[in-house]
């Protein structure tokens, strides 16, 4: 790629630009020291009512009230990271043209494509992520799609046998009608030009499903779908022994771009399946494990300079994003130092007003610009163009592998079935080949934590690397959301457990991070990380209060003291700056609603819940393992998504709290106005204004408890635990 960079620079045409809101900046930094001043002003406060004399139970009161305003002030302060200098980009991809003149001009490109359990992630979605990519606009020949199977799947393999034939057919329709939508799934949906070409390619992608589908649901396949003593023989291999957590290394190439063509007689992009050997034994370090063992089987057989890692389910929703790329990798100005591009993550499917705020905005979209304006995104896990080189070692500190194979700058020279690269592609597949080694250490992706894309962007970026975050109008991809609450909650308690496993480690973002990447950018991670903290503020703002109200004491300055200004313009600033950095970027105030709310949700429920269970774990009593987020579609469960119902309808512990908080805040609201009839209206309005705002939040906990009788209920047990928890909390609060 130097010498593509170095046209680039001759050339005047620009490949990207750069631009800050100088408007937005002032702003966010007036705003900034004005809520500074408010947050001093209030822990002036916090020390002054600690110098009076107080009983022990109002001193709890306010050392509760002041270790949570210092988590929330904590978080307030390293969140002004992401606006001290927010930047915005924008690509050239027309003016790639005087660069790339014939296909030997672009940059090979390895895809890896992540799945693990055939049931919660059906094979045809993923096969579907594959050929999005596979038809990309870009030379077929520049295109290596790696496959791993985490499961150790026939089912899955049988899948991409099938995806192979099909994307013979596929490839040419993509290029021959300027197909935008190259996931046949969603061009089906979404096509409405119908002619008899389109016909027969629908039909041949539904015969596939078809065919996938039945062997997913009979748990075998049958002879007449099987073409050749090849792929019989590869099947094969699933023996009575072989489980997803005990089985042999398995590579297939299923089509080779110098030998396989479509119906055009084009080549096809290569299509490689990989399941790595599993023991029960041995440590395999969950997602994190698995692209390293890509990294090194792509190293052996293709080894391209530019590297795309998609989750099964994120599929390319814009052909030109390749070359959107390319603005920047080839950009002469930035390569020195340029480790990675990310895109950030869309979903489709998601509820009209996004009812379990499944699109995450703040760190997906609002976020990254503020770090690109320091040294780049972090890494999402999915929808990111790395330089292979940044697996490496840092810009100018070259960490060599074991084998030369394996290095970023070796050149294969043979072709990817040959019996010289198959046995070298199974041995770095080994499930002990990493034993002795740096791999996830000072290679690859980096192990310590299950949120392994956190934990290795940071990483890279405290090696020296920077990144860029590319955010074209069109999505570049689009993914699925958790369309039931259990599965959303679960996702985040795993990200809860990483999180507290980076904060807990030698590379903490407070020490670690700021002396390797300075203030701001330590702060930005530093934010991420401390995720779990947030559970405290809002159990105690959701009970002490009302707790408060029921024992009819006030815990806060009356409405006509001046210090109840100060609380209620940090309540106003937070809350009112946070909405219009949402709508800012095309979210309305529905979903801003239901977005916060989840805030709630999480904090009492997976992030609690991740905190405890990242603490026995500590100390030795539990363990926990990697969960695969269902991609499932249940027809009942999706119904009461698409009419945005919460769904409670399976017995969870995360439930409780949760129940709890809602039933102690209905509680707290009827005592504090029968209270406010009585008179005190000034001591009492704040806390009755808190739990207002707390029952509002609660609304879908309470329709579920007593306003519904479907399978999205909250369950009686769970109800029951709650009552009695509620009750046990009132009544100690009132004695």
């Amino acid at each position: 790629m130097e010498d593509i960079r170095a046209r680039a620079a001759a050339k005047t045409l620009p490949l990207n630009s750069q631009s800050i809101s100088r408007r937005a900046t002032v702003f966010n930094r007036f705003f900034a020291a004005i809520y500074g001043g408010a947050i001093l002003a209030l822990f002036y406060y916090h020390m002054a009512s600690f110098l009076k004399p107080t009983s022990l139970g109002s001193f709890f009161v306010s050392v509760s009230l002041f270790i949570s305003d210092l988590v929330l002030a904590f978080m307030w302060v390293t969140a002004q990271s992401f606006r001290m200098n927010p930047l915005h980009r924008r690509e050239y991809p027309g003016n790639l043209k005087e660069l790339l003149k014939k296909d030997s001009d672009f940059p090979a490109l390895d895809v890896f494509i992540c799945t693990a359990d055939p049931y919660k992630e059906p094979p045809i979605n993923v096969v579907n992520t594959a050929l999005s990519v596979m038809a990309y606009d870009y030379p077929t020949c520049k295109i290596s799609v790696y496959v791993s199977d985490d499961g150790g799947s026939a089912m899955t393999l049988f899948a991409f046998m099938e995806a192979a034939k099909f994307a013979a057919e596929w490839l040419p329709f993509c290029r021959e009608n300027d197909v935008v939508d190259r996931n046949p799934a969603a061009f089906f949906v979404s096509n409405k030009d119908w002619n008899t070409r389109t016909d027969k390619i629908k039909d041949m992608y539904e015969k596939m499903k078809m065919k996938v589908e039945n062997f997913l649901k009979e748990g075998k396949v049958g002879e007449e779908f099987l073409n050749g003593e090849e792929e019989r023989m590869v099947l094969d291999k699933w023996t009575k022994s072989f489980t997803p957590q005990h089985h042999p290394t398995i590579i297939h190439v299923l089509s080779e771009s110098s030998k396989n063509t479509d119906i055009t007689g084009e080549s096809l992009p290569n299509l490689i399946y990989v399941s790595r050997q599993k023991s029960k034994t041995s440590r395999h370090n969950f997602k994190a494990g698995a692209l390293n063992t890509l990294l090194r089987v792509s190293a052996t057989m293709t080894n391209a300079p530019i590297i795309l890692t998609l989750d099964c389910d994120m599929y390319s929703n814009d052909p030109q994003t390749p070359a959107r790329v390319l603005c920047y990798l080839l950009d002469a100005k930035l390569a020195t130092h340029l480790g990675y591009v990310q895109f950030p993550q869309h979903f489709h499917g998601v509820s009209k007003n996004d009812i379990y705020g499944g699109e995450l905005k703040r760190p997906y979209i609002i976020n990254p610009p503020g770090m690109d304006g320091l040294l780049g995104p972090d890494y999402f896990g999915t929808g990111c163009f790395f330089v292979r080189r940044i697996f490496f070692g840092g810009p100018f500190s070259f960490q060599s592998p074991e084998l030369s194979e394996l290095s970023p700058n070796h050149v294969v020279g043979k072709p990817i079935k040959s019996p010289q690269i198959l046995e070298l592609a199974h041995r770095v597949a080994g499930c002990d080949y990493e034993t002795n080694t740096q791999w996830g250490y000072k290679l690859g992706f980096k192990y310590g934590s299950v949120v392994e894309d956190f934990f290795s962007g940071y990483r890279f970026q405290s090696e020296g690397w920077r990144s860029v975050f590319c955010n074209p109008n069109r999505a570049a991809f689009y993914g699925d959301v958790p369309i039931n609450l259990p599965d959303a909650l679960n996702q985040i308690k795993r990200w809860a457990i990483g999180l507290l496993e980076v904060i807990f480690s030698n590379y903490s973002p407070i020490t670690f991070g700021v002396r390797s990447m300075g203030l701001l950018m330590g702060f930005s991670y530093a934010h991420y990380a401390f995720w779990p903290l947030w559970s405290i503020p809002v159990a105690v703002y959701g009970l002490l209060p009302q707790l408060a109200l029921i024992n009819g004491a006030a815990i806060f300055p009356n409405v006509w003291d001046p210090w109840f200004l100060v609380y209620a313009f940090l309540f106003v600033g937070a809350y009112g700056q946070d909405l219009v950095e949402f709508v800012v970027v095309g979210g309305t105030f529905r979903k801003w609603w239901n977005d916060q709310r989840m805030w709630s949700v999480r904090a009492l429920s997976c992030l609690l819940f991740g905190t405890m269970e990242f603490v026995l774990k500590s100390v030795g009593f539990s363990n926990f393992g990697f969960n695969v987020t269902s991609k499932v579609m249940d027809p009942e469960q999706s119904k009461r998504y698409e009419e945005e119902l919460f769904e409670f309808g399976v017995f969870s512990p995360m439930f409780v709290p949760i129940v709890t908080v809602a039933i102690v805040n209905l509680a707290g609201g009827v005592i504090g106005i029968w209270r406010l009839c009585g008179g005190g209206w000034e001591e009492m309005l704040p806390q009755i204004l808190v739990v207002g705002f707390a029952v509002a939040n609660c609304w879908p906990v309470y329709e579920a408890m007593a306003l519904r009788n479907d399978g999205g209920k909250v369950p009686s047990k769970i109800t029951f635990l709650s009552l009695f928890l509620a009750l046990l909390l009132c009544y100690f609060a009132a004695f």
